[in-house]
């Protein structure tokens, strides 16, 4: 029997990160209520395009330099986590270095072609992000997760994991560590239904029959959800370059607020309170990683390897940075 089995697991928030890891300890046996005052996919999981991107997340950001195989390998653990359609038809390159990131896709062994739009690579994958926080409530419910729409408190007793956004270190000392990153995205009046991302450094179109998706700006520090119209006008003028036409649809504005780390990556493991593990400051990847932070949650729980990417993750590598000379 597993030695999850049995366990007591309260996590705080209810995105992407929260419902894959609620949903994998209650896979493994145990008690699992998930907590988060707001509504349903109102949170920074529900405001994004889905995106499980490795390939383009490594060349276009440039805190993914170094983290290809990490975001390949939390890639492929999609397919067999969760029942949720993925879209394969790929990404394309649209922006002004086209030269330069073909070279880069051929180093990093990267799998692409040449396209009448660019070069395309079928290592980028997508997921539609409201149908599939949907379908991981549904399925963590069906597997016995409770939730309740209330915060987590200091006072909540046994093991909790934290997989929230920035905070001020109530729940966790760590918290104090992350930033807040505002983001706008666009629902559009059209635009492309079907094939590839269209990419190019700092904005994206995704393809969508419900209107193509354009996003998705970055403000650090700022953690407000006000739509600020400068940046919506900001990203129709840059979308005109991977689609013509685009700037001139109409768009709806959704803001998200994520929280990141000082090197781009999540903190998953364990904190310096008590009987708490964090699994926060995925950025741009929460979806991309969720299910690898859940496997390497719940391998804690267990008191198992917590896997090859852990001291990557491990919350206290920015302590040790600290004590470098």
């Amino acid at each position: 029997m597993s030695r999850v089995s049995g366990a007591s697991v309260t996590v705080a928030g209810a995105g992407a990160l929260g419902l894959c890891i609620a949903l994998e300890l209650a896979r493994r046996g145990a008690r699992v209520a998930v907590c988060d005052p707001a509504s349903p996919g109102d949170n920074a999981s529900g405001v994004a395009a889905g995106m499980l991107a490795p390939v383009f997340e490594t060349i276009l950001d440039p805190q993914g330099l170094d983290q290809l195989p990490l975001l390949r390998f939390a890639r492929d653990l999609w397919p067999d986590f969760a029942d949720i359609p993925l879209d394969r038809s790929g990404a394309v390159y649209r922006g002004a270095r086209g030269n330069a990131v073909r070279a880069q896709l051929a180093a990093m062994g990267a799998a692409w072609r040449e396209t009448d739009l660019g070069p395309q690579t079928a290592e980028d994958w997508r997921l539609d992000a409201g149908a599939a926080m949907t379908r991981l409530y549904v399925m963590a419910e069906r597997a016995g997760v409770q939730f309740e729409s209330r915060p987590v408190t200091p006072e909540d007793t046994g093991l909790t994991v934290v997989a929230t956004g920035a905070g001020d270190g109530v729940l966790a000392p760590e918290l104090a560590r992350l930033t807040p990153i505002k983001g706008h995205i666009l629902r559009l009046a059209g635009g492309p239904s079907e094939g590839p991302v269209l990419r190019a450094e700092g904005i994206y179109l995704c393809p969508d029959p419900a209107g193509a998706l354009l996003g998705a700006t970055m403000e650090p520090g700022v953690d407000d959800r006000r739509v600020d119209p400068e940046q919506v006008a900001g990203l129709l003028r840059r979308g005109e370059g991977l689609w013509p036409g685009v700037g001139s649809l109409r768009a709806r504005a959704d803001v998200g607020v994520r929280a990141g780390t000082p090197d781009g990556l999540p903190m998953v493991g364990w904190s310096a309170r008590p009987a708490t593990l964090l699994a926060v400051g995925a950025r741009r990847n929460g979806w991309l990683l969720a299910p690898l932070v859940a496997r390497t949650v719940a391998a804690y729980v267990a008191g198992d390897d917590p896997g090859p990417y852990a001291a990557r993750l491990d919350p206290r590598r920015f302590d040790t940075a600290s004590e470098d000379p």
